[in-house]
């Protein structure tokens, strides 16, 4: 399951960084009123705006739940130490008794 949600994560991740770089920035408007805006009639006359924005929040969405989906996951594993015994039965050790007098 969690290998399942970390392949779909890092999908969702490229796939944000993708649609995002593919959105025309906003002086790109500026080059339309002499003709530059003609080569993106791709996703129709008015643009990839709307579709584009649609598409980025849903994988914006995708990508913050999977987040959540994975920090729950990882707070809910064992931690296993790499070193045997160690976090599993501590012996707590006395304070050693001092045979001096504490009046010194």
């Amino acid at each position: 399951m969690d290998t399942i949600i970390n392949v779909i994560h890092v999908i969702a991740a490229l796939s944000l960084i993708l649609t995002v770089l593919l959105q025309a920035g906003k002086g790109a408007a500026m080059g339309s009123g002499l003709g530059a805006g003609s080569s993106q009639t791709m996703f129709g006359s008015s643009g990839a705006g709307n579709f584009l924005t649609k598409l980025t929040t849903g994988i914006a969405i995708l990508f913050m739940v999977t987040s959540l989906t994975l920090a729950v996951f990882s707070t809910q594993k064992k931690t296993n130490s790499l070193i045997q015994g160690v976090g599993e039965t501590e012996q707590k050790q006395e304070p050693p008794v001092s045979t001096e007098d504490a009046s010194n």
